[in-house]
């Protein structure tokens, strides 16, 4: 029998622990994901992450808020038909049941949760014929690119990345999260005539339409879209507000690209990468940029994060490490995380970057910075294919 993944969504960091500790007395069971917030978004989480767990089982507390959590727990299933999930309330009447059932709970559970009970709604689950669940092809992509210092490069990789899979015929929105950078347009060479600012105040009408006349479409066919460039203006969106926007997005466009800068406490970069497939750390091999991505990871690990879902990537990678520039393995042992891929340093990046233009938009004069850019990209997006040729560099 395989490995019993759990994933648990909910408010209480309590009811979180009820659970974990419930699993230590079942053998070759893990938690694969924590939700710390029960809301109508959490069906884009749960399906990123049952891509890489998709016969794992999902607790739901209801408790927090009866009414949003029903509400959340309906959109969960509309989403995914096939999967298991347990519902959980201390009221264990009628009524609580039923509407817990009616919006598609396969189990429930009482709480405090007993340890007979919990072994006994497991039990149920794995005896429950096993599904296939398809829930890929439904949404698209969020990857948040977010650096661990000032000129980590966070903004020219996603870009770059945004670039080649709008060269590979995706449909990708890239957004720009750094309110006081705003360094998106400047890289593209572009002013465009409209923000952020519009689509927060329009987000309760937004449709495809609406959004696309809003954003600016790049040469190379990803539409993107930013913050005013001014420094006087900010926060156009609330964290929950993004995550509306986002869920608008995902079900649209088959990549959202985020460039979010380095403030890891912005509540919209949080949102953002709550809803991420892919949160990549973008670190140099500078120790001050270590030390930081240390920080960043304890941060996001902390507040439910696998590391699944952060991927360290070293930009400007060199081979040779000295007293002042730390090597991959000392970047492992201090993320205690494997560096996910290294892209070189070249000088077509800044040359790119003086052009306004993306690196990947001339192959010919980015020469192997183009070639290695874009096996990064494969490593992310064709994870199968890459893994027999990828290596770091």
């Amino acid at each position: 029998m395989s490995a019993l993944v759990v994933m648990i969504a909910a408010n209480d960091e309590h009811f979180r622990e009820m659970v974990r500790d419930n699993l230590l007395n079942i053998p070759d069971s893990r938690v694969g994901a924590e939700y710390q917030e029960v809301s109508p978004n959490l069906y884009v989480r749960v399906l990123q992450d049952i891509e890489r767990h998709p016969n794992a089982l999902v607790i739901v507390d209801l408790a927090g808020d009866l009414e949003h959590g029903l509400k959340s727990l309906e959109r969960l299933k509309q989403a995914a038909p096939d999967l298991y999930v347990i519902a959980s309330h201390y009221h264990a009447d009628g009524e609580t049941v039923i509407q817990a059932m009616r919006m598609g709970a396969n189990d429930f559970l009482t709480q405090p949760i007993r340890r007979t009970e919990f072994k006994d709604a497991v039990a149920r689950f794995e005896r429950a014929p096993k599904r296939t669940i398809t829930s890929e092809s439904k949404l698209g992509k969020v990857y948040t690119f977010l650096g661990t210092k000032g000129g980590a490069g966070a903004t020219s990789l996603a870009v770059n990345f945004a670039g080649v899979l709008a060269q590979r015929k995706q449909s990708v929105v890239a957004l720009d999260l750094d309110w006081t950078a705003n360094d998106v347009a400047m890289q593209l060479g572009a002013t465009p005539q409209y923000t952020l600012a519009e689509v927060g105040e329009n987000l309760s009408r937004m449709d495809q339409a609406l959004f696309e006349s809003y954003v600016s479409r790049d040469p190379l066919g990803f539409y993107f879209i930013g913050p005013a460039d001014t420094l006087e203006h900010r926060g156009y969106l609330s964290g929950s507000q993004f995550k509306e926007f986002a869920s608008f997005l995902i079900e649209k466009y088959e990549s959202v690209v985020v460039d979010a800068g380095r403030n890891i406490n912005d509540e919209v970069v949080a949102a953002a990468c709550e809803v991420s497939s892919s949160i990549f750390l973008v670190v140099t091999q500078e120790f001050a940029s270590v030390r930081n991505a240390q920080r960043y990871m304890a941060m996001l690990t902390r507040t439910g994060f696998t590391q699944d879902q952060i991927r360290v990537v070293v930009n400007r990678y060199q081979k040779k490490a000295s007293t002042s520039v730390a090597s991959l393995e000392q970047i492992r042992q201090t993320l205690n995380q494997p560096v996910f891929f290294g892209i070189p340093e070249s000088p077509a990046f800044l040359a790119a970057v003086n052009k306004a233009r993306p690196l990947i938009s001339d192959r010919q004069a980015a020469g192997d910075a183009d070639k290695s850019f874009r096996s990064f990209v494969d490593k992310v997006t064709k994870p199968a294919a890459a893994a027999a040729s990828s290596k770091v560099a």
